[in-house]
């Protein structure tokens, strides 16, 4: 494994068993992830996309493969390894401040200085006293990505965090992460079904193909931020991702037609 990547994935494959019969997920992904990039992982419903997410947050076990962030095999979940669910799962009774600390005390000098400057990263300075029912969705997210950024993740895991939200809410969101990304530096994957937030946000496409999930193609995003979606670049970056889901559903009509 080379010095600068951090996450190596090899021959990855899962396999779900059930009563009705075994289903496999993922069929020998090889992938590596350097230190401080931003990669999307897009693809079909059913491609295994979260499930490979859950993997290298350690939240499954089960698999055959290695899995190894830092050069230390993934054996479970851990403080170097942040989850960002769709749901923002937020504790209710807790302010904003004290949401992002969790079970740590805002009392010591180094949390509440932590505390502070996620806040202030995640633009919700005024906020710090706030109860979640009190926050849109777009602030609440925002709290459970300083959460998971508050113990210096080596990587930051987010399953399909704006799928719940509006258009407008969305695209400020991925400007407030590309924020966070810029100055933090975090590595971070993340899975969405969404072409445009896939181009706009990445270094790396991984595009999955379904029935087994596997790597259907990994495209390079060299476009310099900030990004416009309108501009001639993205628009052809979004056509070449466009072009590998026409390749998987020609895949699935041939392989269907064998059946």
């Amino acid at each position: 494994m080379s010095a600068t990547n951090l996450l190596h994935i090899q021959h990855l494959s899962k396999i779900f068993h059930s009563a009705k019969g075994d289903v496999k997920a993922l069929h020998n992904i090889q992938l590596d992830i350097r230190e401080g990039e931003f990669v999307t992982v897009i693809g079909p419903s059913g491609c295994g996309k979260s499930t490979l997410l859950k993997i290298i947050a350690g939240l499954d076990v089960d698999y055959n493969g290695t899995v190894s962030l830092g050069g230390r095999t993934v054996e479970g979940p851990g403080i170097d390894k942040g989850f960002i669910f769709q749901e923002p799962r937020l504790f209710p009774w807790l302010t904003v401040e004290r949401n992002i600390a969790a079970d740590l005390s805002l009392r010591k000098p180094e949390v509440r200085k932590k505390v502070d400057e996620l806040i202030e990263l995640v633009r919700l300075k005024g906020f710090e006293k706030s109860y979640p029912r009190e926050l849109s969705g777009g602030m609440a997210q925002r709290v459970a990505i300083a959460r998971a950024l508050l113990r210096n993740p080596k990587v930051l895991l987010l399953d399909e965090p704006f799928g719940a939200l509006d258009a407008f809410t969305r695209a400020h969101m991925q400007e407030v992460l590309l924020d966070i990304w810029e100055r933090n530096r975090t590595t971070m994957i993340f899975v969405t079904h969404d072409i445009d937030e896939a181009v706009f946000l990445a270094n790396r496409i991984i595009v999955l193909k379904p029935r087994p999930g596997a790597i259907q193609n990994v495209i390079r995003v060299d476009l310099t931020f900030p990004r416009k979606k309108s501009s001639t670049a993205f628009q052809q970056l979004r056509y070449k991702v466009l072009g590998e889901f026409d390749k998987i559903e020609e895949l699935e009509l041939v392989g269907g037609a064998g059946i």
